[in-house]
């Protein structure tokens, strides 16, 4: 552990101690020591340009550099997403942070708390960012926009309760059109929780069958004011409707991602409604009126059409003489009769053919034959396989006789019965001499008892 500065002076002088000199590992742990207690490193305001930045799916680690140096920086998951903002290379950012030292590298970084880009609000950076973004999905193409329904039975506006947006809605939309009912979506258009809000009553418009168009709008304001109308769910929930969308979000000259997304966007709530509404009562009359009068004079020429039709018909020679409609049609059936008897009887002579081969196919593959040939030949083999047994059976019974007869041969009973004796020797039979010597006690068994003897003297024979 270090506890002290060993001062130059000392360090240059010759037959220094070894015990003066610091480790690596003790020097940096000082100076991360001060860099942990000075407090001007405890919250370090800095401006630079982002730089060496390739975003990771955690945390995020590039440099901040002005004209003359460098400096690592780190920003940790959570904080980054708070930004509000993505990090580019070459992006200028203000950062408030603190400095520390990491101890393996013996390098130095600041850890950011808080950014936020240099002279552009953090706002208008998210919204290009995000923009760009749902450009690039294709959410703002005009194949996915849908057409607005000619005559509206039923609007469903989605806006604050109190607003003059939902007034001027009633009054244009009363004014056109009238009898068209408004269904209000009571919502909160600014601050926390409005984007949810919105998302939330687009949801709940889509779950109904009856409405057939939907109008999202407010009043103007600054970017923070509109910011939710560029919330990411906002944009896909108006991109995901099955309802068409009218946007009117702020006055004229502003602008937000849900007026991109919208199947149509009106610069303010009055023109949302017209949109909504696109003919007055009186041209609609008008309008059904030079219809009716088109239709009128299309069914009159159509008629009159029909009449010099039917008029030319009626006096055409079939007309006069009908039976000439079905002359051909007789005599086209007097033919095809006659070819249809000519069929059935070729069909039936074919067919008789064919049985008749197939009777004499049958009566030569008969069976019958075939069972007398195998019960001849049964019988023959019958006859064989008798004869067979009998000669094996004669020739085992000569087999076992002389078997018999030798077993008989080899009988001890009946050589012992012929005045020889058995030789044993602890209840075993001897066979030889080699196995005895003198002394040993023996059993002479004969035809009419048995003896016990001793050896009194050995004499082999050689073979």
């Amino acid at each position: 552990m270090f506890f002290g500065i060993i001062k130059l002076d000392h360090i240059l002088q010759k037959g220094v101690p070894m015990s003066n000199y610091l480790s690596v590992s003790s020097l940096t742990k000082y100076l991360k020591l001060k860099f942990d207690k000075d407090p001007y490193l405890e919250r370090v305001y800095l401006t630079g340009q982002v730089s060496n930045f390739r975003k990771r799916p955690n945390h995020q680690y590039f440099s901040l550099k002005d004209e003359k140096a460098v400096i690592q920086a780190t920003v940790w998951a959570g904080v980054y997403r708070s930004f509000g903002f993505e990090l580019e290379e070459g992006m200028k950012i203000n950062v408030i942070g603190r400095i520390q030292l990491y101890e393996p590298s013996g390098s130095y970084s600041i850890v950011i708390e808080k950014a936020e880009p240099d002279g552009v609000g953090a706002l208008a950076i998210q919204f290009e960012q995000l923009k760009k973004k749902l450009t690039e999905e294709g959410l703002f193409q005009d194949q996915w926009k849908q057409a607005l329904p000619q005559f509206p039975r039923k609007i469903g506006v989605i806006t604050s309760q109190s607003g003059a947006v939902i007034r001027d809605i009633i009054t244009t939309v009363s004014r056109r059109f009238p009898g068209v009912e408004i269904v209000l979506y009571p919502t909160k258009v600014q601050g926390e929780g409005a984007s949810s809000e919105v998302v939330a009553n687009i949801q709940r418009a889509n779950q109904r069958d009856d409405l057939d168009v939907l109008i999202i709008g407010r009043g103007g304001g600054s970017i923070e004011d509109l910011w939710a109308f560029n919330e990411e769910a906002v944009v896909r929930a108006i991109f995901e409707s099955r309802i068409p969308i009218i946007s009117s979000v702020g006055h004229e000259t502003d602008t937000t991602l849900a007026d991109f997304v919208a199947d149509r966007r009106a610069a303010t709530p009055t023109a949302a409604a017209e949109l909504a509404t696109p003919v007055t009562k009186l041209d609609l009359l008008s309008h059904l009126q030079k219809q009716e009068n088109r239709m009128a004079t299309a069914m009159s020429n159509r008629l009159a059409y029909n009449r010099e039709r039917l008029a030319k018909l009626s006096q055409s020679v079939i007309f006069r003489q009908p039976e000439r409609l079905y002359d051909g049609y007789l005599q086209k059936i007097d033919q095809l009769q006659l070819r249809l008897k000519q069929g059935m009887r070729d069909a039936y002579g074919q067919g008789a053919n064919q049985l008749q081969g197939l009777r004499h196919r049958l009566e030569a593959t008969s069976p019958l034959h075939r069972i007398e040939r195998y019960q001849d030949r049964l019988l023959q083999d019958k006859r064989i396989l008798t004869n067979r047994m009998e000669q094996v059976l004669k020739e085992q019974k000569i087999k076992v006789q002389g078997l018999s007869e030798a077993l008989l041969m080899l009988d001890t009973s009946r050589i012992i019965a012929r005045g020889y004796a058995m030789v044993k020797q602890d209840d075993q039979v001897l066979d030889s001499v080699a196995k005895v010597k003198e002394g040993d006690p023996l059993s002479l068994i004969m035809r009419d008892g048995q003896l016990e003897v001793e050896v009194k003297h050995v004499e082999r024979k050689e073979i």
